[in-house]
């Protein structure tokens, strides 16, 4: 039975991580879908770039509740059905993954931050808000989300493993680490060529294609030429 209940919980978790409150809130407040401009992201960050900072605010605390109330529950009442750290490491890999690749959502997520700081917060709140603090003092001071995901990605796995000590719990967080790199990968290009946008930019809509102007050579690779009067 606790094979049973560990694998209820671990899917519970990865349906609830599935919840994709960037588009949900989006609909319900009668704004664009998230994933049709700026980054396209459907994260608490693209919605800013909507200009509705309630609607942020609502997707960034959905986001990382949906990590959050998985773990909670169960460090709370695993245990008396024999559920441990395993299990809870496990569960809370599952929410951030349901973030990631939400079966709702035709596997087409966000890249998890929210959810991944809610997580934190329900292994270890210590572990949260240490990373939740350093997110924020990067945040203020360079105004780039992305680079303080990147950094807060990278230090929540020594805060681990240097309070906290190794384990199931230690392997979920460094995993979840490089998974958030990995998701930040595009932005990483953008911040050393110097084109990434900063926090609190509204989106512009996305440039139409060129239009593709017929030139002469296209056709036929020669320019047509005309000669006028007659042959001599």
């Amino acid at each position: 039975m606790q094979t049973v209940y560990c694998a209820a919980a671990v899917m519970a978790a990865y349906l609830i991580g599935s919840l994709s409150f960037a588009v949900i809130v989006s609909r319900l407040m009668g704004l664009n879908d998230p994933r049709t401009y700026g980054s396209g992201n459907p994260g608490a960050t693209n919605v800013l770039r909507s200009g509705s900072k309630k609607a942020a605010v609502l997707t960034l605390l959905l986001d990382a509740l949906k990590g959050y109330v998985p773990v909670a529950l169960v460090a709370t009442f695993g245990p008396r059905v024999g559920m441990g750290e395993g299990t809870l490491a496990l569960v809370g890999l599952a929410a951030f993954l349901g973030h990631l690749w939400p079966v709702f959502f035709h596997f087409k997520g966000g890249k998890g931050v929210a959810t991944a700081v809610g997580v934190l917060l329900g292994l270890q709140p210590w572990l949260g808000l240490a990373t939740l603090a350093t997110w924020l003092i990067i945040a203020l001071f360079f105004r780039y989300s992305s680079l303080a995901s990147i950094v807060a990605a990278v230090f929540a796995p020594f805060y681990q493993l240097l309070i906290w000590g190794g384990g199931p719990v230690a392997g979920a967080v460094a995993l979840m680490g490089l998974l958030l790199l990995w998701r930040h990968a595009a932005n990483i290009q953008k911040l050393l060529a110097g084109t990434e946008s900063k926090l609190g930019h509204k989106a512009t809509p996305p440039a139409p294609p060129p239009h593709d102007h017929h030139h002469p050579a296209k056709h036929g690779g020669r320019h047509p030429h005309h000669h006028h009067g007659a042959k001599r």
